[in-house]
């Protein structure tokens, strides 16, 4: 696969920095899923509310994805 092939001709810096993208998207997308799921939430959040935020977080996620990808295939 092309994607591994260039992750490993990457300097250290820049295999962190990819690492660490990755770290965030899944942060995101756990945050997203878990504000849709967790039922009785600390915080007073109305339904909606949540679902609409689970929404956007989701959404950011996908579009750090999309972010990541594009940085990788321009190196």
């Amino acid at each position: 696969m092309k994607l591994f092939q260039n992750f490993k001709q990457k300097s250290p810096q820049q295999r962190f920095l990819f690492v660490l993208g990755l770290v965030f998207l899944g942060l995101y997308l756990f945050l997203g899923v878990t504000l849709f799921v967790w039922k009785s939430m600390p915080v007073e959040i109305p339904y909606t509310r949540r679902i609409i935020l689970g929404v956007l977080l989701i959404v950011y996620a996908a579009f750090r994805f999309y972010r990541l990808l594009e940085s990788e295939t321009e190196e």
